[in-house]
């Protein structure tokens, strides 16, 4: 008996257990994948996400393959580059790591605080009650538990058990991604982001792991200029751009294996918890639609859920439910749908060159860019006053000691 069952354990579920364990909440972790496993994804952490982890006690350091971004190199659709500086010295706004990594150290740092996490064994099916629920776990006894967080992805087990799946959905973005070693252009070092007029409001990545790698895909939207079947043909066109080429250097080696997944982006519509359950990260669709960045929404998703637990003790679920349908709405749809807007927006060759010019207009336009851009502070907050504070772009970022006052 736990008063938590969590499913899934990356950065949603493993934030929710986190933030549960503390505050003194009996939670078990499953995850049908052994530890460490990969997961496609183009390996950047946002400030936002920086943030939630350092509140969280995670340490950097258990990632080889960190690496702190102090800039980022955007070109616009007319071939214009503009380099957008991060602050130095206070702390952390943008980092780079192999999601393999993340993923294993967080789940590890989970264990040492003293979180169960049973990986290896998925969710199989789940049956309710009127005060508990019971799931059954793939070669494992079952669990019973007062609450169930479902951080099981966009095609979450848990949701299809209830019968709440959507049928035919396949996500409001694609991304495709690779890994490409001996690279010896500007690319070894630099974090860039290509807005592509033929994949606008969609873009090219390449963002620089260490030794010499870098990790460089495209996303696109669905309904936009390309179909996710063009996406295979479409890579090695793309690869093949002068721009690109030239950032990546002559002596650049593509891997093997590259990877495509489906980025679930409409958290206004979807469905966040039912009974005793909540749904966290991708199985609530909490992405940007703007960028197709998810794993800071997920971690805030994860606590967010946590939160609603731990202040809903000893109340009916409804009051939990409630509580968590309130807290992801103050902290998500007015984002979601300015992300959604600037994503119309951004599909106009000519509003992107706008945007972007606008941008690089004086120093202070071009540090205020590249913080918004990494979602220091949340997309929406100038018009939602009730987030309005006095460091407004201001504060410092991770992993500093002024971030933790």
């Amino acid at each position: 008996m736990y008063d938590v069952l969590v499913v899934g354990a990356g950065p949603a579920g493993i934030a929710a257990a986190l933030t549960l364990h503390t505050a003194g909440i009996n939670v078990v972790v499953v995850d049908k994948a052994q530890f460490p496993r990969d997961k496609c994804c183009g390996d950047g952490l946002t400030t936002g996400a920086l943030r939630i982890l350092d509140e969280l006690g995670f340490d950097p350091i258990t990632v080889p393959s960190w690496r702190v971004c102090n800039e980022a190199w955007l070109r616009s659709p007319s071939g214009r580059e503009i380099c957008l500086p991060l602050p130095s010295g206070l702390g952390q706004f943008a980092a780079i790591a192999k999601r393999f990594e993340v993923d294993n150290a967080f789940v590890e740092h989970a264990r040492n605080s003293g979180v169960n996490i049973i990986d290896g064994h998925g969710f199989s099916s789940l049956s309710t009650h009127s005060d508990y629920l019971v799931a059954d776990i793939e070669n494992h006894e079952s669990v019973r538990c007062n609450y169930l967080i479902a951080a099981d992805g966009m095609w979450s087990p848990v949701r299809k058990s209830l019968g709440l799946s959507s049928q035919g959905y396949l996500g409001e973005w694609h991304a495709f991604r690779q890994y490409a070693s001996n690279v010896n252009g500007p690319a070894r070092d630099r974090l860039y982001v290509f807005f592509e007029p033929d994949l606008l409001p969609g873009y090219a990545w390449s963002f620089p792991l260490t030794d010499n790698r870098v990790n460089i895909g495209f996303g696109i939207l669905r309904g936009g200029n390309h179909t996710v079947q063009d996406m295979k043909q479409l890579w090695p066109e793309i690869l093949a751009r002068p721009h690109i080429r030239r950032a990546l250097g002559d002596d650049a080696v593509f891997e093997d294996r590259h990877s495509a997944w489906p980025i679930p982006a409409r958290v206004t519509r979807a469905t966040l918890g039912v009974g005793r359950v909540l749904f966290v990260g991708d199985a609530a669709c909490v992405s940007d639609p703007l960028t197709g960045e998810g794993i800071g929404q997920a971690l805030l998703s994860g606590v967010l859920a946590g939160r609603a637990v731990i202040e809903s003790t000893r109340r009916e679920p409804s009051v939990t439910q409630s509580m968590y349908r309130k807290s992801i709405r103050q902290h998500f749809f007015a984002d979601h749908r300015m992300s959604a807007w600037l994503g119309y927006v951004m599909r106009s060759q000519l509003c992107a060159r706008i945007g972007l010019r606008l941008a690089d207009l004086t120093p202070w336009t071009r540090r205020k860019f590249a913080r918004w851009m990494f979602e220091d502070e949340p997309r929406a907050t100038i018009f939602t006053p009730r987030r309005w504070h006095r460091n407004f772009l201001k504060r410092a970022g991770a992993y500093s000691k002024l971030s933790r006052h």
